[in-house]
């Protein structure tokens, strides 16, 4: 049996409580602080700050507060898996979509009729054609984080990556919220496991099932490819709004037609403008107020 213990701070062992606190049981040992049976682990946390992982997933549950696995388990296709994305992290305009999605087996012959594939290979067009549809079949959850939520949240101290972090964490967690019954989660990778595990630490909500992180899982799993699909569209109908609001066709990506919009958006209403719009720590922001000047 697979046994890993890792010292952790107190404010470690607390959000251990908090995660596990559906499974806690009672402990005769006057050295367990507490005791918990999740499915497929149990987790003791004793006194002196130790924690105790033990049974077969013990390596997966141990992985959120640092221990790194020694290999990953292979990831299926064809199990219910919730999958997600993210689509606005590379444009200055519009704001930061992520989607999770759960998808079963027996969706599967459906998606595939609609021509699913990774949004980044896919037309606006066709997207937003079979987004509603997706929305409708499949189960899922959406997050928006406007620009000018998003610039609040990065001035509060958050950082391009965990920003992310914090939205998959929570999509993924209001998705099991829902009571879908997932055996696989993964995430399109945009950043290390240990990255991730670091950043979503200190999150307060906590997903207590292993989650993969995979490179181009889009183009991979169906789950991920339907959430890039239908973040993509959301993102798409954030930038149309705020186009509308400024009177201005604002596009997406970060090359120079940004920095040229950018530049008429600070002369017609000033840095607010921008605040509404874009997300004011990537450079284009300097590059549009020395056009201007």
């Amino acid at each position: 049996m697979t046994s890993i213990v890792l010292q952790l701070s107190e404010r470690e062992k607390n959000q251990v409580k908090a995660s596990f606190a559906n499974y806690a049981q009672p402990s005769k040992n006057p050295y367990v602080e507490a005791f918990f049976k999740p499915e497929g682990a149990s987790i003791t946390i004793y006194t002196s700050g130790k924690v105790m992982f033990q049974g077969e997933r013990a390596e997966s549950y141990a992985q959120k507060w640092g221990h790194q696995a020694q290999q990953t388990a292979p990831v299926q296709q064809n199990i219910p898996m919730i999958g997600t994305d993210e689509v606005g992290n590379g444009s200055y305009f519009g704001g930061l979509a992520v989607v999770a999605s759960f998808v079963h087996p027996d969706d599967h012959a459906f998606l595939k009729s609609l021509g699913v594939d990774d949004s980044k290979k896919m037309t606006d067009q066709k997207i937003r054609q079979i987004a509603p549809l997706l929305k409708e079949r499949i189960p899922h959850q959406a997050l928006l984080l406007t620009p000018q939520k998003y610039n609040q949240v990065i001035n509060q101290g958050y950082n391009a990556v965990s920003v992310k972090v914090a939205l998959h964490n929570q999509a993924i967690f209001l998705l099991l919220q829902k009571g879908v019954q997932a055996q696989q989660i993964v995430i399109d990778a945009f950043t290390s496991p240990k990255n991730y595990e670091k950043y979503v630490r200190q999150e307060s909500n906590q997903v207590t099932q292993p989650i993969s992180l995979i490179e181009k899982a889009e183009s991979q799993f169906l789950a991920v490819a339907v959430s890039s699909i239908m973040a993509r569209a959301l993102f798409l109908d954030n930038l149309d709004e705020l186009s509308q609001a400024v009177g201005l066709t604002l596009p997406s990506g970060a090359g120079h037609k940004s920095d040229l919009v950018a530049s008429q958006i600070l002369q017609k209403y000033g840095i607010a403008g921008l605040e509404q719009t874009a997300k004011l720590h990537f450079a284009n922001t300097q590059k549009a107020q020395k056009l201007l000047d």
